[in-house]
This record gives structure tokens, sequence and C-alpha cells, in this order.
């Protein structure tokens, strides 16, 4: 490791890591309240009768809040479809607004009220560090509308050929009709493919409100809020970012949702969040967002302060089988010890506790008695407990972000509110308890001991993640001097810059490479696997149209695909049926943790740890599944069609029963683990639980720059000391009918193969892939006589802020010079840079246009390019763990690797003004006398999100 003195400038100082971080913006948007006012009105109301007649309440979730029955899995309806926002007024275009999920415009609309309620519409937020968080779970309307718009022809061309077989031959042109048919009813663009994307959202908030920061997504089933919170936290307190904007969201897609939670049996909805004999929830619907920042800023800012967040705990409990919540007391108790030595105070200053309440009762009461194993006290006035999900159900990805809303206002309002009873099961007894329910508002009296008034927020997840967050009041009275902890004196980084991360094993699965070391035989190989898609894979006859336009068809067949594991890692007992039903990205990932762990020995990971997986948050398995519940979507867009019109009712009545049988058919549709299969998260919780790690299990999107995010988001824990250890990566399957046809509609595909910053570069190939890296402090790596791969220095993050399609130089440099702020070098001492090479004109010219900004200088040595996509395709998501895989190996064995496919450098890339060069052969990595070995990997995404990575070889010497 190189030791060379730190420099001195501001960057080289941060703020206190144990600073409290204020709430100085709420929205909060739900059926029953769509204002923050109108919330607070909801959370202090007393109940009434029966709370499962009052607002966000179905009595049956598949009933749409009109009151009309629906499929399971249509599109329901959703209480917040009454909620009327206008595109335009975030510059939106028409062409691009048809194609967004309803989700986006409700997240930009909560965002503009949390702005607005933060009183920046007058005062400016700190644009270039202004991160922008934002969680979601499972897909939204666009992503199952697109999906059945394309596996609809599927069912068309079945109903033809059954009218054939029957003799009476349809004329050639009716799928093509069909096509049309499902085109009207469920519309499409050519935006399709970016209106759907969660990663979309931030990035359009970015771009509304000009903010440069992050722009992520993340999903941890219902502790996603938690997740997001604590991403948010860790980034401000390290002084990575100096505000946050953080947006969460759970809508009625379709009824996809309330199918995948009655076939687990979570489903209950009139089960109260205490209820002594209650069996789930009722699932709820809600937009909300929080702006923080570091309380030093924001009264240095003048900004009204809600409440304080001193800690934000998550801790996972592991246990092989189907994703359950805990209902262990003692990981309860841990991580509360845990969450209020974060906070430094004592857990018996609190005076209310926001519960997760998930309904069911043995969980609920675990909640409850390890909850009072550490907060009850001998004397003193007992605990108040609440849970927001008595008025709005169970919000899932927004549950978290809901309950501390609620507590900030009531922390803000010295107001402790009432329980909402549903009237309809009996209540857990609370005797014996240090807790009480109150019945109705009350004045929230201060601390006898003269402490500010505390609260603390529980959460609990599906995947087995526990939450627990420390809340503080923040008094107003200008005449108290302020604790010295809110005001903290800023301190400086270590000598080398921020802290060195160990990578200490790495797995890998992509085209041709069946694990990591056969990935990087296939690099120096000069031999890629992209070629033509199998028949199994795309079905020509139906979706391939060669130089062809549509909405409906791709134009190119190109694919670089890897056939899913059938079989799980050895050594783990899973149910055969169970890991057949598994989505196949959620199996790749078990796999290449199976090659990752056969490289380290799992039981020398002690401590909590962290599992960040890149990924689409819209698995394939759960669009199929409620493609095959929404069977009559399909039917009723067809149902006009004149060939069908013309058959006698008992033949169409016959062959559209036949169809729909052979469409709706997926294994696992009624299954228990139906819910398990369909999360993202699930492939880095199947890791956590079948390895027996205790390690907080979480999906990250950032469109193509997913794996670099998810890196991101753990190497900031690591710093944080909020976990031991971490595994990160990413993992995409997009080599299919849905995601061809769909980049395709938007010119992204090239029509022969990817030819990074190649005169003929055209566009890129599909690639499936995943890669996976084991992460630990340096310090603690060495300490503990680990064989270390490679050093993580920095690692930069942006946003463009300007298109959500374009790339954007500015914002990729900007990426590039934050990662170098965390380092003790320049750039001139990076050899080789792992480019993002999207295969595009203009993305190849504007990478290079970046690079150049950042990297040239006179005399420096030239500096290899390459991209691991001329291999193996564009494995979205997992782009950014290829590139890290390549350039780990490349510092390790002291040789620049290849590009593939590598015609013409294109001249207008103007290389030499750096200088750079583009190889396609391997060649030698001479050493530099007193420096490692050091590589860049970078990773853009679309909507303008930009990641910067910088990694150096480790000296066993040193």
């Amino acid at each position: 490791m190189a030791q060379t003195k730190a420099r001195e400038n501001p960057s080289d100082s941060g703020p206190d890591p144990s600073e409290p971080v204020a709430v100085v913006g709420i929205s909060a948007v739900y059926p029953s309240a769509q204002s923050t006012e109108d919330y607070w009105d909801l959370i202090r109301e007393t109940p009434p009768q029966c709370a499962c007649e009052g607002p966000g309440f179905p009595e049956d979730p598949l009933r749409n809040h009109r009151g009309k029955r629906v499929p399971d899995g249509s599109c329901a309806g959703s209480g917040l479809d009454g909620l009327d926002v206008d595109p335009a007024r975030f510059g939106i275009p028409p062409a691009q607004a048809r194609s967004m999920a309803r989700m986006q415009i409700l997240m930009l609309e909560a965002a503009r009220r949390c702005m607005e309620d933060a009183g920046r519409t007058d005062r400016a937020l700190p644009d270039e560090r202004t991160d922008v968080v934002v969680g979601t779970c499972l897909g939204f309307d666009r992503h199952y509308a697109n999906a059945l718009r394309v596996e609809g022809v599927r069912y068309a061309d079945e109903l033809v050929r059954g009218c054939a077989a029957a003799g009476r031959e349809p004329a050639g042109q009716m799928v093509q009709e069909a096509r049309g048919a499902l085109l009207r009813h469920f519309g499409g663009s050519a935006h399709d493919r970016v209106g759907e994307m969660a990663s979309t959202i931030p990035a359009r908030i970015a771009t509304a409100f000009g903010l440069h920061g992050r722009a992520v997504v993340c999903e941890a089933a219902d502790a996603t809020s938690f997740v997001v919170l604590a991403h948010a936290i860790t980034c401000l307190r390290d002084g990575g970012s100096d505000a946050a904007l953080v947006v969460t969201g759970q809508r009625r897609e379709s009824g996809f949702l309330p199918h995948a939670l009655r076939t687990k049996g979570l489903l209950d909805p009139c089960s109260s969040p205490f209820s002594a004999r209650g069996r789930g929830f009722a699932p709820g619907e809600g937009v909300g967002a929080l702006l923080l920042k570091r309380l030093s800023s924001a009264l240095r800012d003048g900004d009204r302060v809600y409440a304080t967040i001193r800690s934000c705990v998550l801790r996972q409990d592991a246990r092989p089988g189907p994703f359950r919540r805990t209902a262990s007391v003692e990981h309860w108790e841990e991580t509360l010890r845990a969450a209020y030595r974060a906070a430094s105070i004592p857990a018996d200053s609190v005076q209310y506790l926001e519960c997760a309440g998930c309904g069911a009762a043995h969980e609920t009461e675990a909640e409850v008695a390890g909850a009072g194993g550490v907060l009850g006290r001998s004397a003193g006035r007992p605990v108040v407990v609440g849970s927001a999900r008595d008025r709005l159900g169970h919000t899932l990805a927004n549950a978290g972000l809901a309950s501390v809303s609620k507590v900030a206002l009531a922390l803000y309002h010295r107001t402790l509110p009432p329980y909402w009873s549903h009237g309809r099961t009996p209540e857990i007894d609370f005797r014996g308890t240090p807790f009480r329910v109150p019945r109705r508002a009350e004045e929230w009296p201060a601390d006898d001991r003269g402490t500010p008034r505390r609260a603390a927020v529980n959460g609990s997840s599906v995947t087995g993640v526990l939450c627990h967050l420390v809340m503080e009041e923040h008094r107003r009275d200008e005449t108290r001097p302020v604790a010295p902890s809110s005001l903290p004196p800023r301190r400086k980084r270590t000598a080398g810059g921020a802290e060195p991360i160990a990578v200490l094993a790495h797995g890998g699965y992509f085209a041709g490479a069946a694990d990591a070391d056969a990935f990087w035989r296939t690099t120096l190989s000069g031999r890629d696997g992209i070629g033509p898609a199998p028949e199994a894979l795309l079905n020509r006859e139906l979706y391939h149209a060669p130089g062809k336009l549509s909405l409906t068809h791709t134009y190119t067949d190109r694919v670089a695909p890897v056939a899913v594991p059938t079989a799980p890692p050895p050594g783990l007992d899973i149910d055969p049926r169970r890991y057949a039903e598994l989505d196949g990205a959620q199996r790749t990932v078990l796999a290449v943790a199976g090659e990752l762990f056969s490289r380290y020995d799992t039981s020398a990971l002690g401590g909590p740890g962290l599992i960040a997986v890149g990924s689409n948050l819209s698995l394939r398995r759960e669009r199929r599944a409620n493609s095959a519940l929404a069977v009559e979507e399909v039917e009723s867009a067809v149902a006009g069609l004149p060939f069908l019109a013309d058959l006698p009712e008992d033949e169409r009545k016959a062959l559209r029963e036949k169809v729909r049988e052979d469409f709706a058919a997926l294994d696992g549709l009624w299954s228990p683990t139906l819910l398990d299969s369909s999360l993202a998260s699930g492939g880095a919780a199947l890791v956590a639980h079948e390895f027996g790690l205790e390690a907080v299990p979480l999906a990250v999107e950032a469109a193509c720059a997913s794996s670099l995010a998810a890196l991101d988001v753990a190497i900031g824990a690591l710093r944080r000391n909020a976990v031991d250890y971490a595994v990160a990566g990413g993992v995409e399957l997009p080599c299919n009918v849905l995601d061809l046809v769909l980049c395709s509609s938007l010119r992204l595909l090239s029509h022969d193969r990817i030819r990074p910053f190649d005169a003929a570069a055209d566009g890129f190939t599909p690639g499936d892939g995943c890669a996976l890296f084991l992460l630990k402090r340096y310090a603690d790596a060495r300490r503990a006589g680990d064989r270390i791969l490679g050093v993580i220095r920095g690692i930069g993050a942006s946003s463009d802020a300007r298109s959500l399609i374009a790339p954007d130089a500015a914002g990729q440099s900007t990426a590039m010079r934050r990662a170098f702020e965390q380092v003790d070098f320049a750039p001139e001492a990076v050899d080789y840079l792992e480019a993002h090479g999207t295969g595009t004109e203009l993305g190849d010219r504007t990478e290079i246009a970046a690079v150049t900004e950042v990297y040239a200088a006179p005399g420096r040595r030239p500096l290899a390019i390459g991209s691991a996509k001329s291999f193996f395709g564009h494995t979205f998501a997992a782009a950014g763990s290829a590139g890290l895989l390549r350039a780990l190996h490349a510092v390790r064995t002291a040789t620049l690797p290849p590009n593939a496919g590598l015609r013409t450098v294109n001249p207008a890339l103007d290389l030499a003004a750096i200088p750079a060069t583009v190889s396609c052969e391997a060649s030698p990595w001479p050493a530099v006398p007193g420096r490692p070995r050091r590589a860049a990997v970078s990773s853009f995404g679309t909507g303008g999100i930009n990641y910067h990575l910088l990694v150096e070889e480790h000296r066993e010497e040193r």
C-alpha cells in the first residue's frame, strides 16, 4: 500500500461520524392522507370504533379503491390513482410520460412536496452534494404492462394455431392484428425500457431539482426504508454528501402482491399490529419522503428541524429455508443494544416505541419481549407503544419511512399519538411489560432527567432483517445552549485518505466462463461469448425482425447468454422443488456465492455483515407470474379479433380455455415460496440464509451502474464500522425476449456485436452475468492474515441531472474526481482503465472526453483502456462487477487485458490527448518503482448515474 502524505485541502476533512442527522423536510402521500398536515391529523386522531372500516384497510385486497373486484394478476387500481400530477411540471415530455410507471410520478411529487416542506423553494440545497436515495419493492405497472404486451404475442400465436388445428386456418395477418390489439390495450412506446426502470426515479428527481450527488434505488423487502435511511445516514456522516432526499413507496400495481402474500400465509386484512391471534397483515399503499442533513449543517442553514436520528442499526437472523421474519427475542435484544451503543445514549431514556407490528402474533410477541428486555426500567413511566400500520396497513417498502415520519412529527409536536385497534380480534396483553398503549393523543411530557424526548422505531422483514432506529427531539429554545455533540469539530481524514477496503475472494459466471478463473482465461484467449440466440431463448418467427424497428420485435438475435444453474452449490441442503421455483438470477447469485465461499471459509466471518447485490428490481419470475395471473387481461385485449368472433361459441370457449391453461402454466404459481422467488433482494437473502451469514441482504439498482452502486453501499457500511464484512457485486440475465424487444425499440442494440471504441460501434449486445466480491476493511484483513486479492482505495458517484438517455461528460468526470478525493495519488498514477464501453458512438465519445478531462497529463504513462463488454456483452446490472473482476485479475497478474472484436479504433476519440491506448492483445504490465499497479473501473447508468472505482494491487511485503 502506498502511504504518501495526504493532501492538505478542505476535502481532507470530514464531519463527526456520530453526529445526529436532522429531518428537515417531510412529505406523506397515502390514500387516507395526501399531505404532511393530513398525515399528522390522521396520526393524532382518536381511533374509530373499528379501524378495519377506516381508510387504508380494504376488506378485500383484490378489490380496488372503487370497490370493483379484479383478477389476481391484473392492474387492480390503486388508492393513489386519484392524485393528479402533471408530468410536464417536472419537464417530462409527453412521449416519455406515456411510458412512465405511475410510481415515478408519485415519487417525483413526493420529492417536490418534501422540498417545499423544507422551505427549499426559496433556499438552495448543496446541489453538487445532495443524494437521492429511493426505496421500492417488486415491479411497477409498466413492468407488468410491457411484459403482457410482449408475452401476449405468444398467447395470440397459440390462438391462431388452435384455429388452424381445428381446420379454421386464419389469414396470415391475424398475429399481426393481435400485436396491434395488445399494443392498444397495454400501451407502449420506444421509451418503455427507461420508463419502467426503478433507477429512473432517482434520476428524474435529480434532474427535476438539479441535484448531482448519488442517485440510487435499494430494495430489502419490508426493511427497504431502513436500508435506504442507513445508506443516506452513512453518506452524510462520512462527508460524502451534505444532504439526502430519501423517497420510498409501495403501490397496488396489480393483484400479484396480494396473491403472493396469500400463498405465503401473510395476508390477514383484519389483523391489527398487536393482534393476539394475527396471522399476517393488510397490505397498504403510500409514498413518502424525508430530507436529511447533518444537524450542524441544518442549524447553520437555519432549517426547521423536526427531529434528529441518532442511530440506525440493521441486523440479520439467518435461518435456512423459506424466508420468514424473526421470532427470536435474543436477536431483537441484540439489535436494540447495538443501536443504543451506536447512539451513545441509555436505552432507558426512550419514551416511545414505534413497533414493526407485522400482525403475526408470535412475531409481535417476540418483538415486544425483545424490546422490553432492553427498554424496560425498574422505575419511572412506562414506554408508550404504537404502530403506523394501525392506520395505513403494511406499506412494505414505505413502512419504515412512514413510521419515522410519524415519530418525527410526534417529537416535533410533543404529542404521543394514540393507537387504533381494529376491534376484530383480541390484542396482546401488555401487562407485565414496560409498555402501555394510549387510546387518545396525549401531551408528551419532558423526561425527568432533563434529557431530550426520545423515541425509537422498530422494523422487520420477511427476509429476516431486524431494524432499530433511535430518534430525538430537537429543542427549539434558542436560549438553551446546543449540546457539544450536536456541533462537532471537523476532523482530518487518515493520512492515506479514505479507509482502504480489501478484496478477499471473488466469484463470477459469464458467457463461456463458468467461474472467475475461466473468466480471466477467456479474456486472455481473445475469444468472446457472443453469438446467435438459441431457439429456446428467442422464437425468431414471433419476435425477430431484422432491420425493423418495432415495439414487439427485436432487430438483432445476438446475445451472450449463460445457462441458469440447475442445482445448488455443493453442501447446501435446499429442497429441490423450492430451488426449481427460484428466479434464474437468484440461482445464479447462489452459485457464484458458492464459488466465492469455496475460496474463503465462512466460519472466519464474525460479527454483522452486509450482502448488497446490484440487480434489476423486477425479476423475470415476478413478471411471468403476474402475466399468468393476468391472463384475463390478455384475453380481453384480443377478444375482438375477427377470427375469434367468427368461431362458434363452444369452439371459441374450448380454444380459449386450452390457450389460457398453457399461457398461465408456471411451476410455483400457487407455492408459498412465490414471494421469495420474486424479490430482487431474494438472491442476497438466499446467500445469507443458506450460508449462515448474519449479513443484511439487499438489492441495489442504479441502471447499468448497479454493481458499483452496490459496492458503494457496502464500502460505506464498512468504513462506518456498521458491518465487519460485506459481499457485493451484481447480477442480471438480460438475454431474453422482453429485454431484446424493449432495448431494440430504443435502438440501443448493435445489429452485429458490441465493439467498444471501434469506428463501427453501433450499440451493445446483451449478456448474462454475475460477479460477487468478499470485502473487509484492509486493516482487519491484514490483522487476520487474510489473503488479499486487491485493495479498493476510492469510489466516487454523481448524477448528471441533465438527460435520462444521453450521456454527459461533466457528470462522468465528477464521479471520477470524487473517487480521487478519497486517495493520496493523482490520476496519472493509474495505468489501466476498465471502461464502461457501451459500444455506441455517442457513449464511447462522451466517456473518452470525460477520461481526457480527468486523466490527461503531459508526459504521463499511456493509459491502457479496455472493456469486459467486448467479451461478455453488456450485462446491465452486473456490468460493473465484470469490470472489477477484470481489473483485479489484471493487477494481480501484472497483465493488461485485451479487447475482443476491435477492428479500427475510432479516430474521433482522440486517445492521443490523454495519451491512451486500446489494444486487441494482452501485454505485460510493467511495474513503476515505488508504487503499486493501479486500475480504475467506470460504470454509467441510464438516467445519468455515474460511478468510478479505484483499485490497486496488494503487495505482501507491505
